[in-house]
């Protein structure tokens, strides 16, 4: 059936690599130079909670586990759309750990089998000038993409938008050191995730 699929042009989906977070503390030096963006120590996973007890039981394990020995407490929400988020925070100093904290969230679902709910991760940037970003890793394709939400306008008027130019800056300062994603398309809006 493989020659099929080769033959429409239908390729085997991307596998994460969950080892491409590791490389962020070092694209987050070249970001800060280029742009002024540094880390907040912010950072989070999202993915799709499953119904029953087994997936209870390990998202209060990955919660405990990060909890467990001084580490950063976790703050687990959800959002409008019925994903779950678990916020990890550290000091901005800190980026290193605050990564092997999400690998360590990412890796006990996969290991569970819960790799499929998986969404995205992220890490959030900020500037003097108040301009936000966030680096998001996608599960499901191994890449990143950045988003850069912009402040509403004065008495929540305007709708969501986001800055294109600043976004479209950063693929262009850190896209040899981190897997961009080619698909604009799949660079999706996090409006509203913890951390941004």
């Amino acid at each position: 059936m493989r020659w099929w699929d080769a033959l429409m042009g239908r390729g085997e989906p991307a596998k994460a690599d969950l080892d491409a977070l590791f490389a962020l503390p070092s694209a987050a030096v070249t970001l800060q130079a280029a742009t002024d963006l540094a880390p907040t120590g912010v950072g989070a996973v999202c993915f799709r909670s499953a119904e029953g007890g087994a997936f209870a039981e390990l998202e209060r394990d990955v919660t405990q586990l990060l909890d467990a020995g001084g580490g950063p407490p976790v703050e687990v929400s959800k959002d409008s759309f019925g994903y779950t988020w678990l916020l990890v925070r550290r000091t901005p100093d800190l980026l290193g750990d605050l990564v092997t904290d999400l690998h360590a969230v990412n890796s006990s679902l996969e290991a569970a089998g819960f790799g499929p709910s998986l969404l995205c991760s992220l890490v959030s940037f900020a500037a003097p000038d108040g301009r936000g970003l966030a680096l998001v890793y996608l599960y499901k394709q191994g890449t990143f993409y950045p988003f850069a939400p912009l402040p509403a306008g004065r008495g929540g008027g305007q709708a969501q938008r986001r800055d294109n130019a600043l976004e479209l800056q950063v693929r262009g300062a850190i896209g040899g050191e981190l897997e961009i994603e080619p698909d604009l398309g799949r660079w999706f809006p996090l409006w509203g995730a913890p951390g941004l």
